[in-house]
């Protein structure tokens, strides 16, 4: 099948749970499959707080991409692992401040791209461009044709991972892709992360979450996923858990999100 610009449009295997859509269903949309709920069932049947996670997830991103946009003056965004189109995505948020901001959105779900086509629609100041890609393959990313027509590198971008790098397993070098992204992009970027850690739960609960049949390729203790940042000026309060990020209000606790989270910028 092709879409209307002349792109071959990749299979939906429904038989595989897929991150993004299990996130839809945690946050109770509809564009999810059984395979998808029934391994977001059995998470959540060990770790009941996954559905308070991916909400704060959420709301993470509207402070940290509001305080980009406000307070750093940032313009352009690439957002990795976007997930499906939910209330106040990342160019809804950065063009409430600055309608002229420009938003890459790179994911690997076919059904994403379908909903990020039609839902992902620019202000008429901006522009925002969707990546059919894996974090996994940086390189793909930066050279794609959608960045380089709609982000200048020269001039700071934010470069957004939200809840994805703990889908990369220690053997796929999570650090290095993480590096190799950040150093492409000019002084003044900015980094903004966020992972799910086991340092709040049972063992046999994050070895569940861990298999390769439901989970997360890898939960990283608070050290691990400071080392994201290395190399980076973080901004306050540094990494936290998630929820305490700028909380606008009293956060829920620590060991009910279970995920960090940090912004940081590069140096000139």
């Amino acid at each position: 099948m092709q879409s209307e610009d002349g792109d071959v449009a990749p299979t939906i295997d429904v038989s595989v749970p897929h991150p993004a859509r299990r996130y839809d269903y945690w946050l109770g949309g509809k564009d999810n499959f059984a395979a998808d709920r029934e391994s977001g069932d059995a998470i959540a049947a060990q770790f009941p707080g996954i559905r308070t996670a991916v909400v704060e997830n959420r709301r993470l991103l509207r402070r940290a991409v509001t305080q980009l946009a406000a307070e750093q003056g940032i313009r352009q965004f690439l957002d990795i692992g976007t997930g499906l189109p939910t209330a106040s995505n990342t160019h809804e948020v950065a063009q409430l401040i600055a309608p002229e901001a420009r938003i890459v959105y790179v994911d690997n779900d076919p059904l994403v791209l379908t909903h990020a086509r039609a839902l992902l629609t620019s202000s008429a100041e901006g522009r925002t461009a969707y990546v059919d890609a894996d974090v996994r393959d940086p390189d793909n990313i930066l050279h794609s044709r959608e960045v380089a027509d709609t982000l200048d590198l020269n001039q700071p971008v934010a470069l957004m991972l939200l809840a994805v790098m703990h889908f990369v397993t220690d053997d796929e070098d999570p650090y290095g892709i993480v590096k190799r992204l950040v150093t492409a992009l000019p002084p003044g970027s900015c980094l903004v992360l966020s992972h799910a850690t086991a340092d709040w739960m049972p063992p046999e609960t994050a070895a569940m979450i861990q298999s390769g049949k439901h989970g997360a390729g890898r939960l990283r203790g608070r050290d691990e996923v400071a080392r994201f940042f290395d190399g980076l000026e973080l901004i306050e309060p540094g990494v936290v858990p998630l929820a305490e990020w700028r909380s606008e209000a009293t956060p829920p606790p620590a060991a009910e999100v279970a995920m960090y989270a940090g912004v940081a910028r590069r140096p000139s």
